[in-house]
């Protein structure tokens, strides 16, 4: 009898109005009656059979793929029938008698979830970068701001400074070498010039005495002798810049490299005794005022701080003074070299002897470049 009762209840219409409200029920109260007996029904039964219910309800219940929405109102055409596998998004199972949407797990979810991930660890990788920086930054404006603080008492006499003077001595009398030898490599190259445009002007000359020697038949003798000696004075004469060439390029090696790389270390070594002072008075600073559990803790990381600028100030100071020894080791051992050729060489020159003047540049392993080997080629012009 239950059965006949649900199945003619199931088998009635209920008209909805336009505001989605039940309308007036035709029929008789039949179906209010099959509800109730339903319900007394589902008493009896008891919870046992409540939790198999949900489970079931749970893994049979409707599936979407095969439901459609209707767009528009009751009775509309097939046109607005929308089918749901067309829709994206997770898949959820609607149960009427419990009201609830039960998600269901799968491809879209998991894609979902490793994307949500991925972007939250690109983000987290961000910020620990931008941490990162922030923190470099605020270092360094710490150490800039203690420097520039240091540097303005020692140039007003209020700070105190760390001097040895040994290696001060040492490092001055550098400074003061290379302003000389300096001036030395520009009067050599002005020399190499000035020689340079001597013996352009003798080959050109020579040149021309011996065009005028074919063309003047009563001076042939005069003008052949005089374009001889001028080739050969030229032939020595760029034997003799090969010889400059290769001493101005010895002492521009040993001025603009090796002193200037002994230098760049020096300026280092500047650099970390500013920082060792600073960081040495503000722990003299930090000292002298009170001697609470945060003054404590302040002269703990500032004692740190000094001792690794220490390390870093002695260990500089240590490459200076190796530096410094080298260079001028290397220094007596270049000038020595350089010097002896270039007096040969000038000598051997303006006493007229080619061979000795040649035995100098054999002596030192000076080669002489080919003519035109100067002149950049076509393809440096373009």
């Amino acid at each position: 009898m239950t059965d006949s009762i649900m199945n003619k209840a199931a088998t009635m219409e209920i008209p909805i109005n336009s505001n989605g409200d039940t309308g007036t029920l035709t029929e008789d109260d039949s179906l209010e009656q099959a509800a109730k007996l339903q319900w007394s029904l589902d008493e009896k039964v008891g919870s046992s059979r409540g939790t198999r219910d949900l489970q079931q309800v749970m893994v049979s219940g409707p599936n979407l793929n095969e439901t459609s929405i209707v767009s528009g109102g009751y009775g509309g055409t097939a046109e607005g029938i929308i089918p749901t596998s067309s829709i994206k998004g997770p898949a959820v199972h609607y149960n009427a008698e419990f009201n609830k949407r039960i998600p269901v797990t799968g491809l879209g979810s998991n894609m979902h979830h490793s994307s949500s991930s991925s972007s939250m660890t690109a983000e987290e990788t961000t910020r620990g970068v931008a941490v990162e920086k922030l923190e470099t930054v605020k270092k360094w404006g710490l150490n800039t701001y203690k420097c520039t603080k240091q540097m303005i008492s020692e140039r007003f006499g209020r700070g105190s400074r760390t001097v040895d003077l040994e290696l001060e001595a040492q490092i001055e009398v550098l400074r003061d070498t290379k302003r000389k030898y300096e001036n030395v490599l520009r009067l050599a190259r002005a020399l190499t010039n000035h020689f340079y445009n001597m013996v352009q002007t003798q080959h050109a000359l020579g040149d021309t005495f011996a065009d005028l020697s074919q063309k003047s038949p009563e001076l042939r003798d005069e003008f052949g002798y005089n374009a001889e000696t001028q080739k050969l004075l030229c032939k020595n004469g760029e034997t003799l810049l090969g010889a400059i060439n290769f001493f101005v390029s010895s002492i521009n090696t040993l001025v603009n490299k090796t002193m200037e790389d002994t230098l760049m270390t020096i300026k280092m070594y500047e650099n970390a005794r500013l920082e060792y002072d600073a960081y040495r008075s503000d722990l003299e600073e930090l000292s002298m005022g009170p001697r609470d559990a945060v003054a404590m803790a302040r002269i703990e990381a500032a004692q740190q701080q000094y001792q690794v600028q220490k390390d870093k100030y002695e260990r500089l100071r240590s490459d200076v003074a190796i530096k410094l020894k080298f260079l001028e080791e290397n220094k007596v051992k270049v000038m020595h070299k350089q010097l002896l050729l270039f007096h040969n060489a000038i000598s051997a020159y303006f006493a007229g002897n080619q061979q000795q003047l040649e035995q100098t540049l054999k002596q030192f392993n000076v080669k002489l470049k080919p003519p035109g080997a100067d002149k950049p080629s076509w393809l440096e012009e373009q």
